[in-house]
C-alpha cells in the first residue's frame, strides 16, 4: 500500500495526520486532490459518520481510505455540538467557520459555570469500500472551555480548549506537543499500531 486517501478536505487535518503517518511510509492524500465530493453525514455518532466517509472515499477512488470524525462534546449541553461541530456557528446565524464556531460557543456559554468538555476523534480505515473489518481508533481529551480565545496554534476549538495538565489551551502549545497529546494524536497512534499489526505485518 503506497497511498492512503484521507476522506476530508480539511487542510489542517491533512497536515496533522500526514506528519503522524510518516512512519508507515504511506503517502496520505486528500480526497480534494481527486475531486471527490464530501460524503453525506446523516448519523448522530462519530463512528457511523467516519465509516460512511471512509466507504464513500474508497468507493469513488479505488484506494484504501482513512476517515476522521471529530468534534467537541460539552457536558453542559448534553454532549453537543458533537457530530455537528463543524456547522455549530450556522445554528446561531453565523457562516460556517472555525472563528465563528468559537464565537458562537463562547456566546452560548456566557452564563455557564460548568465548563467541562471533551474533544473526541474517531478514525476509521478501510482497505476497500466493503471491508468487513474496518480499523477503528478513538482518542479523547478532557478539558474546560475558556472564556476567551488564547493562543494562535492549531485550528477548530483549540484556542478555547484549556487542558489542565498543561495549564494552557491547545492553541498555546507548540504544534508537536499538541499533536502528541490531542484527541486526533491519540487516535492516530492507535490507528498506526492497528495498521502495522493488521495491514503491514
Amino acid at each position: 500500500m503506497k497511498q492512503l486517501l484521507l476522506a476530508s478536505n480539511n487542510r489542517g487535518k491533512l497536515a496533522e495526520l500526514q506528519q503522524m503517518f510518516e512512519p508507515l511510509g504511506v503517502q496520505l492524500i486528500s480526497q480534494a486532490e481527486l475531486n471527490i465530493p464530501e460524503a453525506e453525514e446523516p448519523f448522530h455518532t462519530f463512528i457511523e459518520n467516519a465509516l460512511a466517509k471512509a466507504r464513500h472515499a474508497s468507493r469513488l477512488s479505488g484506494l484504501p481510505a482513512l476517515a476522521d470524525d471529530a468534534g467537541l462534546c460539552v457536558d453542559a449541553f448534553g454532549g453537543e455540538p458533537g457530530v455537528q461541530t463543524a456547522y455549530y456557528a450556522t445554528r446561531f446565524g453565523y457562516p460556517k467557520g472555525d472563528d465563528n464556531n468559537v464565537r458562537a460557543l463562547l456566546e452560548q456559554m456566557a452564563d455557564v459555570t460548568q465548563r467541562r468538555a471533551a474533544l473526541v476523534s474517531t478514525l476509521v480505515a478501510l482497505r476497500h469500500p466493503d471491508d468487513p473489518e474496518p480499523l477503528v481508533a478513538v482518542g479523547r481529551v478532557s478539558g474546560e472551555i475558556t472564556r476567551e480565545p488564547r493562543g494562535t496554534n492549531g485550528f477548530g476549538f483549540d484556542p478555547v480548549m484549556f487542558i489542565p495538565s498543561f495549564g494552557k489551551t491547545f492553541a498555546e502549545l507548540p504544534v508537536e506537543v499538541k499533536n502528541a497529546n490531542s484527541h486526533r494524536g491519540q487516535a492516530a497512534r492507535q490507528m498506526l499500531a492497528l495498521m502495522q499489526e493488521r495491514w503491514f505485518a
